[in-house]
């Protein structure tokens, strides 16, 4: 979920925010170790990202050891039960995940008592010796938001953004159109849309992950775009808005990507940021997919 921070910069353009994002000033002069902990790898990302942990941070250690050597690192939206496994015959005994481990906000444990799926989870996660760090809040703090960037570069639409905050000027096309290539690029093979396909759009806003119904709704009609592009939605709030926008004659698009297509290029790119970062230990980005099956 995105923390209702603004999708990107609005202090410098694309261009420059990557150059800038890419080039940390005096990092290249700290000696490299041979080995990390975990808390090592942390630290090494809070200060090239030029962030620091935020109070009541979610930011925190979901199983295992900060003081852990670390053998091989994956990053992904969801440390999912297929993902730990992917680590575990990679070698990589650290999953920086994006979202929650344990299936609420906070990973609390003990949500629901006794939950066999929890504990299951754990056991998997002992038994490899795989320690697991959520990074949520310090990502969307970076200067750009990874997610962003990742976001544009997936999409292709980089060259669209000027210094508009989260909103896009692209080339006038049909909303039916849009919806393809957002599949095409993004890997989605269903996409859920309100309002008349046939539309031709040019302004759109984009929210990724979990802004809410009130980030979103805010959005359009602040920002008045022709489309609305979301990670997910509670369909009670957003949903039924934007049914009702187009019922009045307001002719505005929704599409829902789903949270973890919305997110996932954030977290693909910045697996590509932190290798150079780290001598001797590999990166490698898995995705954890969707979890619905399309009937």
């Amino acid at each position: 979920m995105i923390n209702r921070r603004k999708f990107i910069s609005q202090t410098a353009t694309v261009a420059g925010t990557l150059a800038a994002f890419r080039a940390v000033p005096g990092f290249a002069s700290v000696p490299f170790a041979q080995s990390y902990t975990v808390q090592q790898v942390i630290d090494i990302i809070y200060k090239a990202g030029n962030i620091s942990p935020s109070a009541n941070t979610v930011d925190t250690i979901k199983a295992g050891s900060i003081d852990q050597l670390v053998s091989g690192i994956v990053t992904t939206m969801f440390a999912t039960v297929a993902v730990i496994k992917q680590a575990a015959k990679l070698n990589a005994n650290f999953i920086i995940a994006h979202e929650p481990t344990f299936y609420n906000h906070l990973d609390d444990k003990n949500q629901v008592a006794n939950n066999p799926i929890v504990k299951e989870k754990l056991d998997l996660l002992n038994r490899n010796k795989i320690t697991v760090w959520r990074f949520h809040d310090g990502l969307h703090a970076m200067n750009p938001d990874p997610v962003g960037i990742g976001f544009l570069q997936k999409t292709g639409w980089t060259k669209y953004y000027g210094n508009q905050g989260y909103s896009l000027s692209l080339p006038p096309q049909s909303v039916q159109q849009l919806v393809a290539h957002l599949k095409r690029s993004l890997g989605i093979p269903h996409l859920r849309v309100v309002g008349d396909v046939t539309q031709i759009c040019r302004k759109i806003v984009v929210l990724p992950g979990s802004a809410g119904g009130k980030r979103q709704m805010t959005a359009v009609v602040q920002d008045d775009p022709d489309v609305l592009i979301i990670g997910e939605l509670s369909e009670w709030e957003t949903a039924e808005f934007m049914r009702d926008s187009n019922l009045f004659g307001h002719k505005k698009a929704l599409i829902v990507l789903g949270h973890a297509f919305s997110e996932e290029p954030g977290m693909e790119y910045f697996s590509t940021w932190l290798q150079p970062k780290l001598q001797g230990v590999k990166v490698t980005h898995i995705s954890s997919g969707e979890p619905f099956n399309w009937m």
